[in-house]
């Protein structure tokens, strides 16, 4: 039974190793030449006004975690195009009541003002 996860356990060993030992030998073995022009952040070679830690809007939350829920939602849909031959008529009224589903919240969504740039 362990054997069966053997191949697991040595590709997450290695990634491991991977994920330490590339930035440990870069900050061992990478060139360090500080200079003022150096320490800047990069802005297209524009010296920075303000300060990066400015506020946003609501509104640009609301959209990206509306964004991220409607793509999870339809990432649904590859793996149902893929067998829809094999589930037949009840896997396209699924999808139906799926898809539906999610439309009836879009138009809710849209309806509230979250969509709205104002």
């Amino acid at each position: 039974m362990l054997s069966d996860y053997a191949p697991i356990l040595v590709f997450l060993g290695i990634c491991v190793a991977f994920a330490v030992g590339v930035p440990t030998l870069s900050a061992l073995l990478g060139p360090r030449h500080p200079s003022p022009a150096k320490d800047l952040p990069y802005e297209s070679g524009i010296v920075p006004r303000e300060t990066a830690r400015r506020r946003f809007s609501v509104s640009f939350y609301v959209t990206a975690m509306l964004f991220i829920i409607f793509d999870v939602e339809s990432i649904f849909l590859f793996p149902w195009a893929t067998i829809v031959r094999q589930l037949k008529v009840f896997g396209i009224v699924e999808m139906g009541i799926f898809i539906v589903t999610l439309l009836v919240g879009l138009a809710y969504v849209w309806r509230k003002g979250a969509l709205r740039w104002d």
